[in-house]
């Protein structure tokens, strides 16, 4: 088994001022732009934990709490909440910050998964993680539990694709009306 390494140990902290070529057509900064900072942060949090290559699983949410303006200091803190085997959670806490004013705010959180990869582009085993703190503890069991759900989710919605690839002409009329999909789980809907 590999050492561990510390929550703390895994923090990666990155700044960027917003320039005029990352305004959307409302005039706030584009979200793709900060999907991109986002990856990247999550690629030097993850690699430095993992001591090697680490690419992007999935985003596994990206919540855009507030705009950003052209002009405001952007800064990504980023740290591992929870690992798997080859996989861990990354999560992203984006600030901006008005620099005339020194006012910041909270505008974006993220989770990110990340694998980590060997030279053969394999995935690798990552280290254990250390939790120091109760609140490291809250965050690995709360990564652990949207892990969790997150396998329980892709297997019913599995479950209910192969259902509706079966289902008859008729069934799919009916279901295409049902007030929600989910009561398409059992043969009621």
């Amino acid at each position: 088994m590999l050492a561990g390494k510390t929550v703390s140990s895994t923090r990666a902290e990155m700044s960027q001022v917003m320039q005029p070529d990352s305004a959307n057509l409302v005039g706030k900064v584009f979200g793709g732009t900060i999907l991109g900072l986002i990856d990247l942060c999550a690629y030097v949090s993850a690699s430095r934990f993992a001591e090697g290559i680490c690419v992007t699983a999935s985003f596994d949410r990206v919540d855009f709490h507030e705009p950003i303006d052209v002009g405001e200091l952007v800064t990504l803190i980023g740290h591992v909440t929870y690992v798997g085997r080859t996989s861990l959670e990354l999560t992203i806490e984006i600030f901006a910050e008005k620099l005339f004013t020194g006012k910041k705010r909270h505008t974006n959180t993220a989770r990110v998964t990340m694998v980590h990869l060997d030279e053969n582009l394999k995935p690798r085993e990552v280290p254990r993680l250390v939790c120091e703190t109760r609140e490291d503890k809250i965050r690995f069991m709360e990564g652990r539990l949207r892990r969790e759900l997150r396998d329980q989710r892709i297997q019913e919605r599995e479950r209910l694709s192969h259902r509706f690839e079966s289902a008859s002409d008729a069934e799919l009329d009916r279901l295409m009306t049902a007030g929600t999909l989910l009561d398409a789980k059992g043969g009621n809907a």
